[in-house]
């Protein structure tokens, strides 16, 4: 009862009101309102319903608010209440199935939800000096990851591609086929079109049934974009809290920095590399370095990243291949061709696979990649027929075992593997 109070207390404070006193783009100023950043409150326009909103910051006397819905009807002198100082979350078990809005409220249209337990949507993360090693592999169901990739419990990866290049259906797919107990899977500024077809076509039933989806589509404001990634990843540690492995899967990581970088414009910080100021950097290292393993249990991540142009150093990018622990990089070319998954396995990386893997594993992973560079380093040479078989002997046996290689990367998008069984074919493949 009293840690029930306390939580009152933060969540529910005294009256607290203000007035508008100019507005700008997507930021309210409000006069005599002392509210602390990430405190929620109330607008109320003229002959309307309250709009809330966000503190984001104060220039001079004023404080700065991001409303969350359309301003029309706000004047000057409006009335700004205080509603709570800082977010929280109704969460529970009984969010498995579930598609939920950036506020944890369900968008599904079934029966709404009696949940008891309350978290806040920004938590630290564990503590540096307290996360266990990550010494055990888990399976994403993808043949090529899980056998030239392999990931551990709490690994944080990025999956890097262009637009239309399947980053989308990959994740689908990993959410049907991982071992993990639980899926958190957030739709991050996603077009309103595609998340029923991610649900029903790529998710289906069964991948639904043992997942929760949060959603906040493109038209919503910037704000709520940034509290959906954030709700997802607390949705991801109340189940870590439990015991549970989960596999956390956020797309897109970059709509999340672009929705950020508008959020700290509208307060007023200055752009910095293409626009993107200093705090959507950090805000990107905090949201990313709050998965991992814990005591209880662990949240491996999988965060796509939208690649402008292709150009894997874009500031997004090579900031966001700095804080994970590996990338998957999907490639236009490999899935024009027709191989899908696209995955370029020469310009991907998994940190921690030689960690996770026996000695076997890790000398068949080599040998592979080894027939595929000298394959790729000479491809012009073998296209235009200027390649005379016995000039080479590595070249000759790349050559040989090209389409076996190639057999072996692709997978159809209802055909699961489990990571022995990628682990047993690569490692008779090699040895052919």
């Amino acid at each position: 009862m009293t840690q029930l109070l306390e939580q009152l207390d933060k969540i529910c404070p005294t009256a607290l009101t203000g007035k508008v006193v100019w507005t700008e783009g997507t930021t309210i100023g409000a006069a005599g309102f002392p509210a602390p950043v990430g405190a929620v409150v109330e607008i109320e326009p003229q002959g309307g319903v309250p709009i809330q909103g966000e503190v984001i910051g104060f220039r001079d006397s004023e404080t700065l608010i991001y409303p969350l819905g359309d301003v029309s009807g706000v004047s000057r002198g409006s009335r700004v209440r205080i509603v709570k100082t800082y977010r929280s979350l109704r969460i529970g078990d009984q969010l498995l199935g579930r598609v939920v809005d950036a506020h944890g409220i369900p968008i599904d249209g079934a029966l709404p939800l009696a949940l008891v337990d309350r978290t806040k949507l920004t938590r630290r993360p564990p503590s540096a000096i307290d996360r266990p090693r990550t010494d055990t592999a888990i399976s994403t169901g993808i043949r090529s990851i899980d056998a030239m990739l392999t990931c551990a419990r709490g690994q944080r990866m990025g999956v890097f591609s262009g637009a239309g290049v399947g980053k989308s259906v990959l994740l689908g797919m990993m959410a049907r086929f991982t071992n993990a107990d639980v899926n958190v899977i957030g739709l991050i500024g996603e077009r309103g079109r595609e998340v029923n077809e991610f649900i029903q076509r790529e998710l289906g039933k069964d991948g639904l049934n043992r997942s929760v989806v949060v959603v906040s589509t493109s038209d919503e404001p910037a704000l709520l974009r940034v509290q959906a990634a954030q709700t997802a990843t607390a949705i991801a540690e109340y189940f870590r809290d439990r015991e549970k492995h989960v596999m956390l899967m956020m797309d897109s990581l970059s709509r999340f920095a672009t929705a950020q970088r508008e959020v700290s414009l509208a307060a007023g910080e200055p752009p910095a590399g293409r626009g993107y100021p200093p705090s959507v950097f950090s805000a990107l290292a905090r949201l990313v370095e709050r998965a991992g393993t814990s005591r209880d249990g662990s949240i491996t991540a999988f965060y796509s990243v939208l690649v402008e142009g292709d150009d894997l150093n874009e500031p997004v990018s090579d900031a966001v291949r700095g804080l994970l622990d590996g990338h998957v990089v999907l490639s236009r070319k490999l899935a024009s061709s027709g191989h899908y998954p696209a995955v370029d396995v020469l310009e991907s990386i998994s940190r921690l696979m030689t960690e996770i893997v026996s000695s076997q594993h890790r000398a068949a992973c080599q040998r592979l990649r080894e027939l595929l560079a000298v394959y790729r380093d000479n491809e012009d040479l073998i296209s235009i027929g200027a390649y005379c078989r016995g000039s080479n002997s590595r070249l000759d046996d790349a050559i040989e075992m090209q389409d076996k290689i190639n057999q072996f990367l692709c997978q159809q998008v209802d055909q699961p593997f489990t990571l022995e069984s990628a682990r047993e074919q690569l490692i008779r493949l090699v040895s052919t």
